[in-house]
């Protein structure tokens, strides 16, 4: 019997594993950084024994709310993934399970790979309706893309869509998938009528030295990207200010920025309410897009959701925040659960890889009803 991690978005430490019933675990902290909770292994040669996995430190873990009502995925083809009977308890996550099979998968949510984000660029590439800006190398020396879909135009709205800061909220990037699908889709009519109005500028992954690294929040410097909108560095943060600099050569007219939530178990909205520059027609717009959603999706939902930073006391640092404030646009975040959704349940595979590209795909709709009255 072995645990392994060493390979793209691994992550665990094993401390012993000489019993299929006693295997104790630990999840490594992100590289010059204290976050964790992000996990991805391998368990080999346990086929049809019973199975206990305990995570000794998960109560030191970044979320500790998120273990609650949480359910680990497991797969064997790493195409499909399933939950597995999950418990928390003084400060230990213990997942329980028989596996059917030589090898099996263990994450904290369906991992989205390098190879897998390589071949939606080179796919959504074929599509004459884009175009690849590239902005330059993380500090691992991974390329930050940017995909320009449409024609860009003075009298054109510009709409930035950014995913994944976070590299262990890799429902963002299947959310992508959905997204980056149906706006390369010719036989749209919503599509297509959109793109005579607005040009599309989407980098479908923010992180990737923290992707590969099996990180949860930060990049290879130990930087949390999403709190390094106001002052990016080359050294520190260059994946936001490689962006940050496009952006200012296309001025954003509405920002969307999509993460995942650790302990909040459905798809909310978060705004920027609490910048110096909120406005009355900053507010319209943002409820224009909430009414829009929530017609445009079974699976969103305004109830649950972050509280509202008081009046001029948001972080700046934020990029809701900073891209709001500094362009004047509609700016927002986009939280997906980790866990199973509260209002729809689905127990086998819980909030998941297809549920997250039909929101992405259902986010384009209401995109569209906001889109006449951006400027």
């Amino acid at each position: 019997m072995r645990i392994s991690s060493s390979f793209d978005s691994g992550n665990i430490q094993t401390i012993s594993a000489e019993s299929a019933g006693d295997i104790q675990l630990r999840i490594q902290a992100d590289h010059q950084s204290h976050y964790f909770q992000w996990f991805h292994f391998r368990l080999s040669g346990a086929r049809g024994e019973d199975c206990v996995m305990k995570i000794l430190n998960a109560g030191e873990a970044a979320y500790t709310d998120g273990w609650k009502n949480y359910q680990a995925v497991a797969s064997y083809d790493r195409q499909h993934w399933f939950r597995v009977p999950t418990d928390y308890e003084d400060g230990v996550l213990t997942i329980c399970h028989r596996p059917t099979s030589d090898a099996v998968y263990y994450a904290y949510f369906a991992p989205y790979p390098i190879e897998r984000h390589h071949d939606l660029i080179a796919r959504t590439l074929q599509s004459e309706r884009v175009q690849l800006l590239p902005l330059g190398p993380t500090l691992d020396g991974q390329d930050m893309d940017l995909l320009q879909i449409g024609e860009a135009s003075e009298h054109k709205r510009r709409l930035w869509i950014i995913a994944r800061q976070h590299p262990g909220e890799t429902m963002a990037e299947w959310w992508m998938e959905g997204f980056l699908e149906r706006l390369t889709d010719p036989e749209d009519a919503t599509v297509q009528q959109m793109l005579e109005h607005c040009v599309f500028y989407v980098v479908p992954n923010m992180n990737p030295d923290g992707s590969r690294r099996g990180h949860l929040r930060t990049n290879a410097a130990g930087t949390d990207l999403n709190r390094a909108w106001a002052q990016p560095s080359l050294e520190t943060s260059p994946e936001v200010y490689l962006v940050r600099k496009s952006m200012e050569r296309h001025r954003p007219d509405f920002c969307l920025d999509v993460h995942g939530d650790e302990a909040i178990p459905a798809n909310f909205i978060a705004g920027a309410e609490g910048i110096v520059g909120w406005s009355d027609r900053l507010a319209g717009l943002q409820q224009r897009y909430l009414d829009a959603l929530l017609a445009a999706s079974p699976d969103f939902q305004t109830e649950l959701g972050y509280p509202v930073d008081p009046p001029g006391q948001a972080n700046p640092a934020i990029a809701t925040n900073f891209l709001g404030q500094h362009f004047d646009c509609l700016s927002m975040t986009l939280e997906m659960p980790f866990k199973d959704h509260r209002d729809n349940p689905e127990p086998l595979q819980g909030w998941s890889p297809a549920r997250s590209r039909r929101l992405g795909r259902d986010c384009l709709t209401a995109m569209a009803q906001v889109l006449p009255v951006l400027r």
